[in-house]
């Protein structure tokens, strides 16, 4: 039995839904993968409480991997954040009011790192569900980067725990003009992610590159 720790984010900066935590919600109500024991976590939009709140589950629970999913306005596709980097610089307060700006997640620590999670496997599993997705090689500098290295940092070394970030895009109810993805097709992207995740441990070598 492989035990996953999937974590969405509140809703935030004025919006009444968060298309991550809708997302994970549908995949842990729907979810039947016998050989894979699925545990999910709601966590604030806050530099700070996520990351404590974050660490505080997988002291718990102890899980192989944990697949962290934010929401990502402006984009149409899912993302497979293949790295995390070590700054935070706000453009909006968080949930507590908090805005830093070009400061390190965790001082002293790496500039980055990669996610532990077989990115391109998981993004093929996707795309064979019929849903939009990349490979996305940035995060932001918002609390979704923050909390993908947080993440990393805390797995860093631990052996055989596997982790990594996905973001889903807005609801088209929430996107208004912009690019969005109903949350039902976030949902399925995630579930995908889920199972090749906790059963693929070596990633395919296909391209994912991009130019610019």
């Amino acid at each position: 039995m492989t035990r996953v720790l999937l974590t969405g984010f509140e809703p935030f900066d004025g919006h009444p839904v968060n298309a991550s935590w809708d997302a994970v919600a549908l995949v842990r109500d729907a979810w039947d993968e016998p050989d894979v024991d699925l545990v999910v976590r709601r966590l604030p939009v806050s530099f700070r409480r996520a990351r404590q709140e974050l660490r505080a589950a997988v002291a718990e629970l102890s899980p192989d991997v944990v697949v962290c999913v934010g929401e990502a306005g402006g984009r149409g596709a899912v993302g497979l954040e293949r790295v995390a980097v070590n700054v935070i610089d706000a453009r909006i307060p968080d949930a507590d009011g908090s805005a830093p700006v070009d400061v390190p997640v965790i001082a002293g620590a790496p500039a980055a790192f990669f996610s532990s999670l077989p990115v391109k496997a998981c993004a093929d599993a996707v795309a064979q569900e019929g849903v939009p997705v990349e490979v996305s090689n940035t995060a932001g500098t918002y609390v979704c980067n923050a909390t993908s290295y947080a993440l990393a940092h805390l797995l860093d070394g631990r052996d055989g725990v596997r982790g990594g970030f996905v973001h889903v895009p807005r609801d088209p109810h929430e996107a208004g003009d912009g690019p969005g993805l109903p949350v039902e097709d976030s949902a399925r992207a995630v579930a995908a992610v889920v199972r090749t995740a906790a059963r693929v441990h070596h990633d395919v070598r296909v391209t994912a590159g991009a130019e610019a």
